[in-house]
């Protein structure tokens, strides 16, 4: 019966989810313009058609510190997130939407060969939305190195602006962080080529994955030849630096259903995304495999990944089997108290026939006070088994009773017998059991 209402409450969990109006959860948007609400608003425009019954409550952020923020206060249910910039600490991975590159673009013949080089020089950063999360990346990158950051000097202005201090030779290079593909570095390239009329280096450096070991909002990433500008190529030859990667994240609270089923409706509408914005093309699968503590893959998300989808009613046969379990171990315990409340019940049936044993025993040795405390013990026990309703005792203790209750008695009458006729107990009354 157990199992079988387990059966029937997982069905209808089931026809709950399906015929249920509407599911709602709560996305963060980033600032109007951004990269991040491109996107949220191809995806919001994109489950419209696919999950007519899913509402997202967009909830409006200045940057990614507010979106991660608002994840990590649970006031909303997904949210963007940078993996080097105030990264939740009950955010957990959806997909990849995007893989930046660090690049560090030197002008032409540079004489900077490694991070150390910078040391007393000027290093420009972008101006814009995420001007501040750039500059704790030199900050990072520099500790790394054990290179104080006063040492090198920063400036904050437009692209074209920064270039044309590359030309006069004000800045040593300009931090860019980007994509492989239409993006900041690609923009910081192709000014610095045009003000410089020459082809720009990217900086590489082999500490990169020691980087990413220390600090775990980085990683390591090859750039091919070319991979921002093709003619003439930039870089000239295959760099080694660092990237971030910006997650569509989910609280950890999130049932694994939901969050498999978020993960399929993007990859698998990528296309569809990528018509809306080209950023969408750059959406990747996370590792199921990652065991990173930082931003790992959601639970529902892997077993999607290495499994397959998983339905409603997969995580119901999980929840029946668990329910199982719990039923198995509620009859062991029944069946462990049942036995002890049988067992006690015996005993207690029992413990008049030991006690009339007792007496018998006791009677030969009892003086005339002693065996009217026996005489009037035994009467009690006459007393209560004859006051036990039907069924209340069993057969065999009954059968029993009798036999010690007329062994007692006997014992008593010799012993009563053989103190003299000054004893005159009154007849105490005998118990006759029909068999």
């Amino acid at each position: 019966m157990a199992v079988a209402i387990l059966l029937v409450a997982a069905g209808g969990f089931a026809l709950a989810h399906f015929w249920s109006p509407h599911a709602n959860l709560r996305i963060t948007l980033g600032p109007p313009g951004s990269a991040a609400d491109r996107f949220i608003m191809a995806f919001v425009s994109v489950s419209k058609v696919q999950h007519p019954r899913v509402n997202l409550d967009l909830v409006r952020v200045d940057d990614l510190a507010g979106s991660a923020k608002t994840l990590e206060d649970r006031r909303t249910d997904l949210a963007i997130v940078r993996s080097d910039a105030a990264v939740p600490a009950n955010a957990q991975t959806i997909v990849i939407l995007r893989r930046d590159v660090v690049a560090f673009v030197l002008p032409p013949q540079s004489p900077v060969k490694s991070i150390a080089n910078l040391s007393g020089r000027a290093v420009g950063i972008v101006a814009g939305r995420l001007q501040d999360t750039n500059a704790q990346v030199l900050d990072t990158v520099l500790s790394f190195f054990n290179l104080p950051g006063k040492d090198v000097r920063r400036t904050v202005l437009p692209v074209d602006e920064l270039a044309q201090l590359v030309r006069q030779k004000k800045l040593a290079a300009i931090l860019a962080v980007g994509p492989m593909a239409p993006g900041e570095v690609v923009d910081v390239v192709a000014a610095v080529a045009r003000a410089t009329k020459g082809t720009p280096g990217i900086l590489g450096f082999d500490e990169a994955e020691a980087i990413g070991k220390r600090f775990p909002g980085f990683e390591s990433i090859d750039v091919p030849v070319g991979a921002f500008r093709a003619r003439p190529a930039t870089p000239s030859e295959s760099v080694t630096t660092l990237a971030v990667t910006y997650r569509f994240a989910a609280s950890e609270l999130m049932p694994n259903v939901v969050a498999a089923a978020i993960a399929r409706s993007i990859l698998t509408a990528k296309t569809k995304l990528a018509a809306v914005t080209p950023l969408a093309t750059q959406i990747e699968a996370p590792d199921p495999d990652d065991k990173s503590p930082l931003l790992p893959v959601h639970p529902g998300v892997a077993a999607y990944l290495s499994n397959g989808d998983q339905s409603f009613f997969d995580q119901a046969q999980q929840y029946v089997y668990l329910g199982g379990l719990v039923v198995s171990l509620a009859g062991s315990l029944f069946a462990a108290a049942s036995a002890g409340r049988a067992r006690r019940r015996s005993e207690a049936e029992w413990r008049p026939v030991r006690r009339l044993v007792e007496i018998a025993e006791a009677a030969p040795c009892a003086d005339r006070a002693g065996l009217a405390i026996l005489e009037g013990e035994f009467r009690e026990l006459v007393s209560a088994m004859l006051g036990c309703s039907a069924g209340a005792v069993s057969t065999d203790c009954l059968s029993a009773f009798s036999t010690a209750l007329a062994h007692a008695r006997h014992a008593l009458d010799r012993r009563r017998a053989s103190l003299g006729p000054e004893v005159a107990l009154a007849s105490a009354p005998t118990l006759v059991v029909a068999h």
